[in-house]
């Protein structure tokens, strides 16, 4: 059960180890482009290739999608970047329903453990397989691996990577779960050794507008953190400017927080709290995303 791209690579592995995947649920076709025609998941495209049915439910109470579930009698569910599933799904098979998340549990549960994990200035998340149980990413840890953040590393760099330790990860688990090698650990008795556990809700507006009032720290982890999507943002005069990628430094200025400067040539930087923040790709509203030089070829200021 899953839909995007991150989802497909635990499958592909699933499949390509040979494990008896009986069917593929994903999320309806949806309307997508300028001609708003009908898109399949990435999920979708990839059981199609390789000749797994597929469901996909609007709802997953629905009675016919249930029965349909039923019939497969699959042994175990295995979830990976799906919806929220009730307890009619994940409670039918006999061996429960296995999740992977992009987080060391009980830290991050959440939408957006990715996103969060670099704004928050993390130097290393992992990745999780775990039970799942009714209430969300609280379900007994599986197996757990760790991976490092780099300094420079952005949100869809850090996917990609979890991507593919999170497939390897879940086959492996699904190896030892299977053949009754694991322990399922509680997370309660997990949490002890946390402290304050943090959290990573669904990412908003307001979590994507800079503060220019924030450390250069914070601005340069929130701008990477949400790169290549939704992207942190700010204003140049008066139009609305998304910051996809950018460094920083600690040089002294008079200049007031959220003010910029530029040469209009080589460079365009924004003035935070304590530095400044040096944009290296941009996009400006109504304009296609481009580097820092592109567009100051292009850009008359005011």
């Amino acid at each position: 059960m899953g839909t995007p791209a991150f989802a497909v690579a635990t499958l592909a592995k699933l499949v390509q180890e040979g494990c008896n995947v009986v069917a593929v649920v994903t999320a309806p076709d949806k309307p997508a482009g300028r001609g708003m025609q009908l898109s399949q998941s990435a999920v979708k495209t990839y059981a199609i290739e390789h000749n797994l049915p597929v469901f996909q439910p609007i709802k997953l109470k629905d009675p016919e999608f249930l029965s349909s579930l039923s019939a497969l009698q699959a042994d175990l569910h295995v979830v990976v970047a799906f919806r929220m599933l009730p307890e009619v799904v994940w409670n039918m098979p006999p061996m429960g329903t296995l999740n992977l998340h992009g987080s060391l549990l009980p830290a991050y549960r959440g939408a957006a453990p990715i996103n969060w994990a670099i704004i928050n200035g993390e130097k290393q998340t992992g990745v999780t397989t775990f039970k799942l149980k009714q209430e969300i990413d609280t379900g007994d840890v599986l197996l757990q691996e760790i991976i490092p953040i780099r300094l420079d590393e952005s949100a869809g760099e850090l996917h990609d990577e979890m991507m593919l330790i999170g497939a390897n990860l879940m086959h492996k688990t699904l190896v030892g779960y299977c053949g009754h090698h694991l322990n399922p650990l509680p997370q309660d008795a997990m949490s002890i050794m946390h402290g304050d556990i943090p959290i990573a809700p669904k990412l908003t507006t307001d979590t994507a507008r800079i503060n220019w009032q924030s450390s250069v720290h914070e601005i340069y982890n929130l701008i990477r953190g949400l790169s290549p999507y939704p992207t942190a943002f700010t204003s140049l005069e008066g139009k609305m400017l998304k910051i996809a990628k950018a460094t920083y430094d600690d040089e002294n200025a008079t200049i007031a927080p959220g003010n910029f400067d530029t040469d209009g040539k080589s460079y365009l930087r924004f003035r935070a709290l304590n530095g400044w923040i040096n944009i290296l790709e941009l996009q400006l509203e109504g304009k296609k995303k481009m580097d820092v030089l592109s567009f100051l070829r292009g850009y008359r200021f005011v």
